[in-house]
């Protein structure tokens, strides 16, 4: 494919404002929106300049003109929205996390493969300038070994109990929204956690508010994350490795700074790079590459590694008795 890959926005919420904003400031080309109702659908095409509003999913999917379709609906119709998409022949981005569960991620990664369709984690963090340089610093072997890493992701959010944070049949909790964050981040840098152990606190409506874990992976590194909706934190990160650490500054997953330091307290380096918008066009330009060449898999985050973070979040739920009626 040569020609500029055009986007079809699934429902149009919070995300789908912030990731579109970011798609038209950057050049990228979207041609349709689909919503519920027309209405919906009209006014977000009207905000964002898209020439095609649709009134249901159905009629997105369906539409010739759109190649690759962004699924921001709530989390437990992330499973059907990208297979009725990948069924009509569409590429997918779809929000996190990915699905439900892993069982229900692994039937989206069969399916698009079986299709020769990319299916790709809208794991933004990922692809940020920043994140590029810790990983390349991090091969690179200047932190020598790296022995832990650090994070949170603590927020005030939204404490009435009909939202959809705090709606245990939406997937709502501390988990699913925030705390995939860390725990992405920790097999980003230390791959797939050999044994897991998780804490957490619960609101009333049957949500968790606080969740932590503690895991360790190969070579015995030890990863810590704490997630929290209803109480804000430092929202920051640290790798430690045996030749020197990096401190990521808040907000740690979006773009940041951050400095590297020997084992004597020396910075080495000082990273900072300037990002238009949100910084949510860096996944877009992945899966867009991915279409163009041809491939159904990158090395920042393959299909592979998507199912087995939510396989790692399905073992955090275990422990921490949170179950979904989608289990």
């Amino acid at each position: 494919m040569t020609k500029q890959v055009r986007w079809g926005i699934l429902a149009t919420g919070h995300i789908a404002r912030l990731f579109t904003s970011d798609l038209v400031l950057t050049g990228h080309k979207v041609v349709a929106v689909g919503s519920r109702s027309q209405q919906t659908a009209n006014c977000f095409a009207a905000e964002f300049g898209v020439a095609k509003a649709h009134a249901s999913y159905e009629a997105l999917v369906a539409d010739s003109e759109v190649d690759i379709v962004y699924v921001a609906t709530p989390h437990p119709l992330h499973c059907s929205n990208a297979i009725a998409a990948l069924e009509a022949g569409k590429h997918v981005l779809v929000e996190k996390p990915f699905t439900m569960n892993a069982v229900e991620a692994q039937r989206v990664m069969d399916l698009a493969e079986r299709k020769g369709l990319v299916a790709l984690e809208a794991m933004w963090t990922r692809y940020l300038p920043h994140m590029v340089r810790l990983r390349e610093i991090v091969a690179a072997g200047i932190l020598g070994d790296v022995r832990s890493i650090i994070a949170d992701h603590a927020q005030d959010l939204p404490d009435d109990p009909t939202h959809r944070l705090n709606a245990l049949e939406l997937g709502g909790g501390a988990l699913l929204d925030l705390g995939i964050y860390p725990i992405s981040f920790a097999w980003d840098i230390l791959g797939m956690p050999v044994e897991v152990q998780a804490t957490a606190r619960f609101k009333n409506t049957g949500v968790d508010a606080e969740v932590a874990t503690v895991c360790r992976h190969a070579g015995d590194a030890i990863s810590l994350t704490l997630s929290a909706s209803d109480s804000p934190g430092p929202n920051v990160a640290t790798i430690i490795g045996t030749e020197g650490r990096i401190d990521i500054d808040a907000v740690w997953y979006c773009p940041t700074e951050f400095r590297v330091y020997d084992n004597k307290g020396n910075i080495v380096e000082a990273f900072k790079s300037a990002v238009l918008g949100r910084g949510m066009q860096y996944q877009a330009e992945e899966a867009e590459r991915l279409i163009k060449t041809g491939r159904l898999a990158g090395e920042i985050l393959p299909p592979s590694e998507t199912v087995g973070i939510m396989r790692t979040l399905d073992t955090v739920r275990a422990q921490i008795g949170l179950k979904y009626s989608s289990d």
